[in-house]
């Protein structure tokens, strides 16, 4: 014996297929897909600790122009004249808001940890790069500039800022993508570079 409430659910289906299972259909799809995406976020963990085919590789040669360094340093800069040091490799803009929001971290942590910090000016001007850094602070031992944009796509640079460690053999082992908060510094970049500085 079937019960009557059964009977009625393949006619409302009948009815509403031609206006509404399409809709309904997609979406689902769509509520897949999220799910799937934010399954997947969860998967990676930290979303700012972007995979990158660099890490492990060399840093890109390049020869760049300095925009600002101590009296007496190079007016040029190359990765190899930091050769035997962990630094990081901090991409900036002047036009950059998320620039502005890390700026704090970077200026209280070059002081405190005495980590070596080198500013790439990115897609930007020599004259506002200049003002920028006069007006906040400069945290950086030097930034230099890279005006053919070159540098830029062999580092895979997605959106500034952009953050490298790079070890004492000049390899780029983590790439941290988003303005470095506080925490991000104390729980990730600082112990790795503490790690590669006794290594």
């Amino acid at each position: 014996m079937s019960r009557p409430g059964l009977a009625i659910v393949p006619r409302i289906a009948q009815h509403l297929a031609p206006r509404f299972v399409l809709p309904l259909l997609l979406f689902l799809a769509l509520a897949a897909t999220l799910g799937l995406g934010l399954k997947h976020q969860a998967d990676v963990g930290d979303p700012t600790a972007l995979p990158s085919p660099l890490i492990g590789r060399d840093v890109p040669a390049f020869d760049a122009p300095v925009l600002t360094a101590p009296a007496g340093a190079p007016d040029r800069f190359q990765p190899e004249q930091l050769k035997g040091q962990v630094w990081l490799l901090n991409v900036w803009a002047s036009w950059c808001t998320s620039c502005l929001r890390e700026h704090p971290v970077l200026l209280a942590q070059a002081k405190q940890s005495g980590v070596t910090l080198v500013g790439f000016n990115h897609q930007d001007t020599d004259e506002q790069a200049r003002a920028w850094l006069a007006r906040h602070g400069n945290p950086y031992r030097l930034t230099f500039a890279e005006p053919t944009g070159r540098l830029g796509l062999d580092l895979g640079i997605v959106a500034v800022p952009e953050t490298f460690v790079i070890d004492k053999q000049g390899r780029i082992r983590h790439k941290f993508t988003g303005p470095v908060s506080e925490e991000d510094w104390r729980k990730t970049l600082l112990p790795l570079v503490r790690g590669l500085q006794g290594a």
